[in-house]
């Protein structure tokens, strides 16, 4: 039988406690089941694939937080995060290293507050579905995300500069006597329209088994 690895996974306190350390800092966490609005895409990233999806998940966002403040509960919209994965199921790293962005598979999501209710979650998703483009509105939803057991680590940087730091991640899992699994997860602090190149801050995230 299989053994299990010793290593022991943190659980965060709080959503904030999951993105804290250093850069390059790899954290193994135990991770809670998250609902989240999402939507799904598929090519290289950018500006024209992004920006028709984002007022979908911003305005279900906002729209519960509001919802909530009405009834005293004082909550913040998270970050945008983005699941990644190819066309054969191979990893987000295979693919960049072979440099096959068209295909590559998408989804992304903003995850929501615990304490909203489902009639306050399926308002909100209504008002998200009301400001996309009627073929892209059925896609946005929101489901349960259960990450479980994953590794991640802080870049700092060009998303185009990821790669080391992905294979930063990937050698530290099987260093702990661990095996990826599922899809390469990736939370954007900082808006590269804004924000220099080189202070962009990106979580790594890698489930592990």
């Amino acid at each position: 039988m299989p053994t299990e690895s010793p290593l022991a996974f943190e659980r965060p306190a709080d959503r904030t406690a999951e993105f804290r350390g250093g850069p390059g800092a790899v954290r193994f966490l135990d991770l809670p089941v998250r609902r989240c609005v999402m939507i799904d895409g598929q090519g290289a990233p950018g500006e024209s694939a992004f920006v028709p999806r984002m007022p979908g998940l911003y305005a279900t966002a906002w729209t519960l937080r509001f919802a909530l403040k009405r009834r005293g509960v004082v909550t913040r919209v998270g970050p945008l995060e983005g699941l990644w994965w190819t066309v054969d199921e191979a990893t987000y790293l295979d693919a960049i290293l072979r440099e096959e962005r068209g295909a590559w598979r998408w989804t992304l999501f903003i995850v929501l507050p615990d304490e909203a209710d489902d009639a306050e979650i399926e308002s909100a998703l209504a008002a998200g579905r009301a400001k996309l483009d009627p073929t892209l509105a059925p896609n946005l939803r929101v489901e349960s995300f259960a990450e479980g057991n994953a590794a991640q680590l802080l870049h700092l940087g060009p998303y185009a500069d990821e790669r080391p730091s992905i294979q930063r991640l990937h050698v530290a899992i099987v260093a702990a006597g661990l095996r990826l699994r599922g899809r390469h997860h990736e939370i954007y602090h900082g808006d590269p329209r804004t924000s220099a190149p080189e202070r962009l801050r990106t979580i790594l995230r890698q489930p592990v088994a």
